[in-house]
Formats: C-alpha cells, structure tokens, sequence
C-alpha cells in the first residue's frame, strides 16, 4: 500500500486520546513510507493526522472542496492540496488516490465517508481494505449494529467482515496489507435467509 485515505473530525472531541492517536496514525504511515490522503483541512484531528505525518517527513495530499476554502481552514503546508467543487467529487478523488481507508473518530461526514467506501466496495466499484481504529472503543456500538443487520439477514457476513476493526494501528496495517476482497455479490436472495 502506497497511499492511505483517512477520515475522521474536523474537531478533537472530548477525549485527548482520540488527538493522540490521529498524531500516531500520521507518524507511523509517514514511518512506512505510506502517503496521507486526507480532507485537505488543519483543524481538529484531520489536522492533528496530517501535521504529524508531515512533521515525520511523510507526504500528505489534501482534497478540499473550494466552498470549505473559503472557511479558512485548508492546511496551507501540505505536499499538494488539491481543491474540488463538492463533497461527492472529494470523496470519489481520495477514493481515486488511494490503496485503501482508514476511519478515525468522527462525526456525520466521517460515517458518510466510510459507509460511502463500504457501500463502493460492496458493489463490487473497488476491492480496497476498508477499516476503523476503535480508539477506546468509540466505534462498539457501530460494530454492534453492524453484528444486528448481518443477524437480522439485511447485511450478508462477508460484507459485514469487509470492516476491518483494531484499537492498534500497526495492527490495522498489518490487516489492511492482508486483506482480500469478498469475491461474492452484494445481493441477499430469499433461500439464503
């Protein structure tokens, strides 16, 4: 893997460690001579990922859509920033920059963004690693429900395995680098249930 798209906040919640491990995520990919893609913004953790891969001499491309820009909040000392017209076009370019996704955490647009990619890969649009760091359990109750659709026949299990999961992000590499992509369709038939 040569290139890693990350989601998370564009704020750093409440729990210091969630900074940390976005800090940590960033040095170690920048460490593994990975590239950063991410939302092109140095606010929140989004800024905390991308300051610490640069500060380890990593290389980081932004995606920003212009209407953001404006905001004041696109990091200024990033490899390349690259500005777009809309969220739909910043998500199908990271997607178009990179091997694979990591989700840390977020709100709204991160769980946008990785349902998005899940959905993408799913259908069968690309065959990436697809995965979350659980920094201190925050994602549980989202594995929980993934574990209720997959029990409730709406989500088979191998498109529910295509979740990668780890609190450790050497861990999550290591998973990610291994990955294989399920080779069957999205589709439930009535006899499966």
């Amino acid at each position: 893997m040569k290139r890693i798209t990350v989601f998370c906040a564009s704020s750093f919640g409440t729990d210091k460690i969630y900074e940390e491990q976005a800090a940590l995520v960033g040095k170690t990919l920048a460490e593994q001579n990975i590239e950063l893609i991410y939302g092109g913004a140095n606010v929140g953790l989004m800024g905390a990922v991308a300051d610490a891969a640069l500060n380890a001499g990593g290389k980081v491309i932004g995606v920003l859509p212009n209407f953001l820009r404006s905001k004041e909040i696109a990091h200024l000392g990033l490899t390349e920033l690259i500005l777009v017209e809309s969220m739909h076009e910043r998500k199908t370019k990271m997607n178009d920059l990179c091997d694979g996704v990591i989700a840390l955490p977020g709100g709204f647009g991160t769980l946008e963004e990785l349902f998005e990619m899940l959905t993408w890969a799913q259908l069968g649009l690309h065959k990436k690693p697809i995965a979350i760091l659980n920094i201190n359990g925050f994602y549980d109750a989202l594995i929980t429900l993934l574990e209720t659709m997959t029990e409730k026949g709406l989500l088979k299990e191998v498109n529910q395995k295509m979740l990668l999961v780890s609190d450790n992000i050497d861990d999550l590499l290591h998973q990610m680098k291994n990955y294989e992509a399920p080779t069957v369709g999205k589709w439930i038939e009535k006899k499966e249930l």
